[in-house]
């Protein structure tokens, strides 16, 4: 991911909390927990681009799906950047991390 990404995400965190008056512990959790929606989202497009709920059909379409995943991913690095603001470098380096384990070294 490069810098230009995660500097888009640090203008996303200023522009969620700049007028919040919760207190910034509190947000960092709610910025968590607003993961799990996001993904249920998902999970409501991938039913309804499926076609698995009855009474919905065919709901969603995968560019659905594409754009809740999206979601999800921005929601999740705006939580990463509120809780330490060197995101950018601990994803670098827990991708190394799971690339490493799971390819080998490269």
């Amino acid at each position: 991911m490069d810098d230009s990404a995660w500097a888009t995400i640090a203008e996303l965190n200023h522009w969620l909390t700049k007028d919040s008056e919760l207190p910034p512990e509190t947000q960092k959790i709610l910025q968590i927990l607003k993961i799990t929606e996001e993904a249920g989202e998902v999970a409501e497009a991938v039913i309804g681009a499926t076609g698995q709920n009855p009474r919905k059909g065919f709901s969603h379409s995968w560019a659905d799906v594409e754009k809740e995943l999206c979601d999800v991913i921005i929601t999740s690095m705006v939580a990463l950047t509120r809780l330490n603001p060197e995101a950018g470098a601990v994803f670098q380096r827990e991708l190394r991390r799971v690339a490493e384990r799971a390819l080998g070294p490269s």
